[in-house]
């Protein structure tokens, strides 16, 4: 097996399997940005002398090549090579003799490792991000058709005041706004530069870390090279605690909509092709894709716990132990996705029950805005309570279903526009421009 540490000895293969795990397999998505900091490295490495020009231009043409291996997918990771960063190395110099092998100098695979999570992670948070951005118009959407049409509101799932899908769309879009908040702390913390830190102490020579910070189109670097190596986990768990917001907020979503679509609710209707039946039912229609939204989010909220426990107790440098977090880490993204992708396409499809308030059940929700009746033509608010509290027990009560309800936030005001300059703010202050850009410029070099 190819080994970046081989010492000239075999070692037992059952050994080899344990310890390498999952890493050859999950190391495939992280190939092209292996090759984005290899030529941020390289780069760096010419200007301060360790290569020339030429042997620089000859390294960042294959490594363009390889990169468009690994985005059309042709790149994979020979049986008996030991991860992503052994398979670009054992590339260049199998291509270009002996160049190839210096490219390692002043990295160690630490570092390599911690800026190919990070350049992924950042690349995954604006994918996930967008999709977030996605759902959030269709909610908005939805907000805006339906925003007429009263429906319950309930308090201890018993029916309790007016609310209307406005309100209830609207609910979620301005939830996600705020998971997007937390998303971008966790970026602004991934955002940073820890190529350098070699094996989490530095190196002798000369490196110019702010040169491949501003390669990358890191917001900053990880200063302290010790610290560099202490971000790995506390990355991911920060990350994970954002993804998991984002998953507790798209859960509650899918239950309410799983809830609001079975006959004794029949508030809303989803999308057919996102049902199922049932092999001995005829009339059922099984909303099993939100089920499945629910159990996935439900499941990545379980996440930031799962990188806490890997990473208990571990002083400061490297421990294998952290090789275990790509296992849970790198999966979650496109599982959230995926969920995302599916809630916005439902939503999008989803019809609205108009007539929900033909079905005297919910005449009593009413009740408050008897009370608040009374109360505005001079009666006490306390005895306005208690007359239509008597009137409900005697069964007097006559429901006048005209809402006005004007304040901010509320049925008659929804503000959804001051919810869509909200979304703005917080995603113009990702600024995803400054990497996107400089991985294009890397690229063309």
């Amino acid at each position: 097996m190819q080994k970046l540490w081989d010492k000239g000895y075999d070692i037992n293969e059952e050994i080899a399997r344990f310890t390498i795990g999952r890493d050859r397999e999950l190391d495939l998505l992280l190939a092209r940005h292996d090759v984005l900091g290899s030529m941020a490295h390289i780069t760096m490495l010419e200007s301060i002398g360790l290569l020339t020009k030429d042997e620089l231009n000859t390294l960042l043409a294959e490594l363009q090549n390889i990169y468009r291996e690994a985005e059309s997918g042709q790149f994979v990771i020979e049986e008996g090579v030991e991860d992503v960063h052994s398979q670009v190395e054992l590339l260049l110099t199998r291509r270009l003799g002996d160049v190839g092998k210096k490219i390692h100098s002043g990295r160690s695979r630490n570092d390599q490792v911690l800026v190919d999570l990070k350049l992924w992670t950042r690349e995954q948070i604006r994918l996930v991000a967008e999709d977030v951005r996605v759902l959030f118009g269709e909610l908005q959407q939805q907000s805006e058709r339906y925003k007429s049409v009263l429906m319950p509101g309930y308090t201890h799932l018993q029916v309790a005041m007016p609310s209307s899908f406005g309100l209830w769309f609207g609910a979620y879009a301005e939830s996600f706004v705020d998971d997007l908040v937390m998303l971008q702390a966790a970026y602004r913390i991934t955002n940073r530069n820890p190529l350098g830190s070699a094996a989490g102490y530095g190196s002798s020579f000369p490196l110019n870390r702010k040169m491949t910070t501003e390669l990358l189109g890191f917001d900053s670097m990880d200063y302290n090279v010790v610290y560099a190596q202490m971000g790995r986990g506390k990355t991911e768990r920060n990350v994970a605690f954002a993804l998991a917001g984002i998953a507790g907020t798209l859960s509650k979503l899918a239950f309410d909509a799983c809830l609001f679509n079975s006959q004794n609710f029949g508030f809303v209707r989803l999308p057919k092709e996102c049902t199922t039946g049932s092999s001995i039912m005829p009339h059922k229609k099984n909303p099993d894709v939100f089920e499945l939204t629910r159990a996935k989010c439900n499941k990545i909220q379980a996440l930031p716990q799962q990188i806490m426990l890997i990473m208990n107790n571990l002083p400061s440098g490297y421990f294998r132990d952290l090789q275990i977090l790509k296992e849970v880490f790198l999966p979650a993204f496109q599982e959230l996705r995926d969920c995302l992708q599916m809630a916005a396409y439902i939503i999008r499809k989803m019809e609205v029950n108009e007539r929900i308030l033909d079905d005297p059940r919910y005449d009593l929700m009413f009740s408050v805005e008897e009370v608040n009746r009374l109360a505005t033509k001079g009666m006490p608010f306390r005895d306005a309570y208690k007359k239509v509290g008597m009137d409900i027990e005697v069964g007097r009560f006559q429901p006048c279903k005209e809402v006005c309800h004007t304040h901010e936030g509320s049925i008659g005001n929804l503000c959804t526009s001051d919810i869509t300059a909200l979304m703005h703010q917080v995603w113009d202050g990702f600024g995803f421009e400054r990497a996107v850009g400089a991985e294009k410029r890397l690229l063309s070099r």
